[in-house]
């Protein structure tokens, strides 16, 4: 099924929904599914992806397909969606991978990496170089499937109460920050932790917490972080972070083929759509953070820093891949990826952008 083109599977998800518009198809039986999101309620572009997949199955499958969205404020378990997914509590769900490595750590590869692909690159991979068959490896043990479910971008480094100025200001740090990053921070000194969407501002602005990355412009200015730390940290730890669809295997195999065809391409879509609606909203954000609230100061991590977050990166790649033969696996994968495709983003991207300094 992944091998199929996405203009193949537009066309014959398109195609079904033309047939399933004559009478005697809109008989036929509807299919309700339920989906968990580990998003609190009207929780920006991260909510969106789930309702336009679930508006576009519906629409797809003349009606046959419904899909009922329960939000963290309605099933209380904004980390849960894993193993209420994995168990038929819920058909899908809506998070991201790297929120499960405490108890599958090779789901963390499959949200973004620290120094490594862009939103661009990594969906390339996904689609193209071998990172859906990965994925699903890692997940098909656990009765579920996983698809890319939109992507924030390259994604702010974080809000910070003091000034980031060496190494030993990362002593002890106690910094929100999820997946393979919060292990780095952890080997440099710092203390990282994950806490709920919901919980973050309440935590930075009594002190919990010292500092947090979340997304960028595009969420952070509607949180208010700006109101209760000054320092707002270019990014390194999450170029291309990919939320992503979890689907209930026995679920899955349960719909005819037509709704799965149908169910895919509406993930695709919605996936695409969040990426773009993301960046959009961060160029609009960033725009207005700027005019709104010049005191905010925008840095970049010293090198001192970066340096010593790469070389800690790179100690516990290997690690991971010396130590579990799925891990290296993927690892190399996206290595050998990245390897080939920056070539091109450096003479492309890269170079076009330098072009206006």
């Amino acid at each position: 099924m992944f091998k199929l083109t996405f203009a193949k599977k537009v066309m014959a998800a398109a195609a079904c929904a033309a047939v399933l518009i004559s009478p005697a198809q809109a008989a036929e039986k509807v299919y309700k599914l339920k989906l968990a999101e580990t998003w609190p309620t009207n929780f920006g572009v991260f909510s969106e992806p789930a309702r336009r997949m679930a508006d576009l199955a519906n629409k797809m499958s003349n009606g046959r397909l419904e899909i009922r969205i329960d939000t963290a404020n309605k099933h209380k378990s904004a980390f849960g969606v894993f193993d209420m997914v994995r168990a038929g509590q819920y058909d899908m769900g809506h998070s991201a991978s790297y929120y499960w490595k405490g108890k599958v750590p090779n789901t963390l590869y499959f949200t973004t990496m620290p120094f490594g692909m862009t939103a661009t690159e990594q969906y390339g991979w996904f689609y193209y170089g071998g990172g859906m068959e990965l994925m699903q490896k890692v997940y098909e043990p656990f009765n579920l499937m996983s698809f890319p479910g939109g992507n924030t971008g390259v994604q702010m480094g974080g809000w910070f109460q003091k000034e980031i100025n060496s190494m030993e200001d990362l002593q002890g740090l106690k910094m929100r920050i999820p997946g393979f990053a919060g292990e780095i921070l952890a080997k440099v000194g710092a203390n990282p932790t994950n806490i709920p969407p919901g919980e973050l501002y309440t935590s930075l602005e009594r002190r919990t917490i010292d500092a947090l990355e979340w997304v960028g412009p595009s969420m952070d200015l509607r949180m208010g972080f700006h109101k209760i730390a000054p320092y707002y940290y270019t990014g390194w730890h999450e170029p291309g972070t990919e939320l992503q669809f979890l689907v209930n295997k026995r679920t899955f195999e349960k719909l005819p083929s037509d709704l799965q065809e149908i169910l895919t391409t509406a993930m695709r879509v919605a996936a695409y759509d969040m990426t773009i609606q993301s960046h959009h909203e961060s160029g609009e954000n960033w725009a207005t953070m700027k005019a709104e609230f010049p005191n905010v100061e925008v840095k970049s991590f010293p090198d001192e820093v970066i340096t010593a977050l790469r070389k800690a990166n790179d100690e516990l790649l290997a690690e991971h891949a010396a130590n579990d033969e799925l891990a290296k696996e993927i690892l190399e994968s996206q290595d050998a990826y990245m390897g080939t495709v920056r070539q091109w983003t450096d003479i492309a991207d890269r170079a076009y952008l330098n072009s206006f300094e």
